[in-house]
Order: C-alpha cells, then structure tokens, then sequence
C-alpha cells in the first residue's frame, strides 16, 4: 500500500450551499467552514469530504459527457425508493435514463456532480 485515502474533494461554484446536502446525505459533520472550502467528516478521521470553490465550474453532463463528470461517488443503500425519496427532498435530482438498471440510480447533487445510490445486488 502506497497510501490511504484521505480527503475526496468536490470543486462547486459554493461549497456553503452544497455542504448540507452531503452532510445529510453521508452523515458527516462539518469540520471546516470557509467561504471558498468546507470539510465534512469527523475531526481527524479521514476520509473526508471538502467542498472547493471554483469560479469556473461547469456542470457535468451525464449523458453526452460535453463536460465530463470526472469523478462520482457510489453511496450504498439498503432500499433505492427510500433513498431516491431522500436525496430528491435534499435537492438531488434523478439523472435522466437512469432508472432502469436494478440495484443502482444515477443522481445529481444541487451543483450538477453525478452519484449513484447502489444497492448490495446493484454492487455484483
């Protein structure tokens, strides 16, 4: 092993908007709470997630990647209803074409990352 993971970081246009949302979403606290960077997690427990701010940020395109996704995470679930239910009443919005494959869904954050609600069979 080479290393370990420490810190997953998310360019967005405002990491203060977007943090409830991952807050929420992976139950982390938020550590850090700068106009420009925020990080969610536990104090001193990595992995954790920062939220950076870029003024550049283009929304990805999921579909016809004109701008790519560039990374996204899977978020295990036990019931992809319920979840979809909960990330939907954060501001997440379900991917179009998404819905048809059993045991994942493909979502977008408030600012346009792509992430997948996955479930145990959705992961074979």
């Amino acid at each position: 092993m080479i290393g370990s993971l420490s810190c997953i970081v998310i360019d967005c246009p405002d990491p203060r908007k977007l943090a409830p949302f991952y807050e929420e979403l992976l139950g982390l606290a938020r550590v850090e709470d700068g106009e420009d960077w925020v990080t969610l997690g536990d104090i001193g427990q990595p992995p954790r997630v920062a939220l950076q701010q870029t003024a550049n940020f283009m929304r990805p395109d999921w579909q016809t990647s004109t701008v790519p996704q560039q990374m996204h995470l899977d978020i295990l679930v036990e019931n992809l209803d319920v979840a979809q239910s909960a990330v939907l009443g954060l501001g997440a919005s379900l991917l179009e074409g998404s819905d048809k494959p059993i045991g994942y869904r493909v979502y977008a954050d408030p600012a346009g990352h792509p992430f997948c609600l996955v479930t145990r069979e959705g992961l074979s």
